[in-house]
């Protein structure tokens, strides 16, 4: 038997493993690397958080990213070296990392690695019907493998999409994994680049279990920070608190037919950027108005898409506990908006479930790593939008 298949059926058959789960997201902040103890699988999985760090990009990182993000036509030679640099800049951060930790590379088991997404493309928002839902990550697994030393298991939204899903969201695997609790409805919702949220409900029910994107997180309004107020992000919501919701220009961000769409489905900044902001100014015919109400605007304009979509999809006479994660739950002014627009319900975050709430993202991908070695035929209903279990490509060390 190939030593390295032998090493992985080893680690399949162990009462724990101890696995890194990586996540980047669209917001491009960082690398978000969470080591976990992980015994079991399915409903029995348990989860240990033992570290957690988030390594932010340089600016030259953040470049090269850019460089082929979200663009419908992109350099293919920069495309393909970046495939390989960047997983080898995120086996550098795991090395520093296990470093600080005083942790040994043996006695880490697996690496889940989400990858860098660059284009999502569900079917909806492409012409080439016969094509499909597509998605693309980059940071090759293989290269994650061999410069960590670590069998690597990546790219887990091809198998999704394989099985009839959109590639997104995947949170609904390790949220019903470890966070569904008898006689509680939970929503599990998290802002990042774009907002997700799973539904989790208190009779234990599998087939009603939910998930699905709403639309932009902190996308529009990272964007826009950047770009006029030389800022990455509007810290503590100062910037929108200074300005006023502009209803007209409310309204013709929130016409787009994704808004209309049945759910679940999926998005990204390939839809919501800095053009569709600049293309609702224009059409709404409000300019000249300031940057500071454009602000304003776009922080009431995620808060009333997410409120929208939980309202559309779940029973209004059903009260949940929403438990938020990812960048934007640090978005007081969101948040203050989230609890008026929803209210009857409790809010707060996965810190309360003990798991951190910005390690979360990470935590799940660890989780789906270790469904891909260690998992069973669990059944999570036939709802549409949550296809496979088991997902993920396997890399093994040279």
């Amino acid at each position: 038997m190939n030593k390295g298949v032998q090493k992985l059926c080893s680690i399949a058959s162990k009462d724990s493993r101890m696995i890194i789960g990586l996540m980047s997201g669209t917001s491009l902040d960082g690398l978000d690397i969470a080591l976990c103890r992980i015994a079991g699988n399915g409903m029995n999985t348990g989860v240990e958080l033992v570290e957690f760090d988030s390594i932010p990009y340089d600016n030259h990182f953040k470049e090269q990213i850019r460089s082929v993000f979200a663009k419908p036509t992109v350099d293919l030679e920069r495309l393909c070296v970046l495939n390989g640099w960047v997983a080898r800049q995120h086996a550098a951060m795991i090395l520093d990392c296990l470093k600080k930790w005083n942790i040994n590379r043996e006695e880490v088991d697996l690496v889940a690695s989400h990858g860098q997404t660059i284009y999502h493309a569900p079917e909806f928002l492409h012409p080439n019907d016969e094509f499909g839902n597509a998605t693309l990550q980059i940071g090759d697994g293989d290269h994650l493998a061999v410069a960590t030393g670590i069998i690597t298991i990546s790219d887990f939204r091809q198998k999704h999409i394989a099985a009839g899903g959109e590639g997104a969201p995947l949170a609904v695997y390790g949220d019903h994994f470890i966070f569904s609790k008898k006689d509680e409805n939970r929503v599990m919702l998290n802002i990042g680049g774009i907002a997700n949220f799973t539904y989790l409900p208190g009779d234990m029910n599998v087939s009603a279990v939910f998930s699905t994107d709403t639309g932009p997180g902190n996308t529009l309004m990272d964007a826009y920070a950047r770009s006029h107020f030389q800022q990455a992000f509007d810290k503590d919501s100062a910037i929108a608190r200074s300005g006023t919701v502009n209803e007209t220009l409310l309204h013709e961000l929130a016409s787009h037919p994704f808004f209309e769409n049945s759910f679940p489905k999926t998005t990204g900044p390939e839809l919501f950027n800095p053009e569709y902001v600049e293309n609702a100014i224009t059409r709404s015919g409000v300019s000249p108005v300031s940057d500071a109400d454009i602000m304003a605007t776009l922080n009431r304009f995620t808060a009333v898409t997410i409120a929208d979509a939980l309202q559309k999809t779940l029973s209004n006479d059903q009260p949940f506990s929403m438990y938020a994660s990812g960048g934007g739950m640090h978005n007081p002014l969101l948040m203050e908006q989230l609890k008026t627009m929803l209210p009857g319900h409790s809010f707060q975050t996965t810190g309360s479930l003990g798991i951190n709430p910005d390690a979360k993202e990470a935590v799940l991908f660890a989780i789906l790593a270790n469904e891909c070695v260690a998992g069973g035929d669990e059944f999570i209903g036939a709802g549409k939008g949550i296809p496979a279990v088991s997902m993920g490509k396997i890399s093994l060390p040279a």
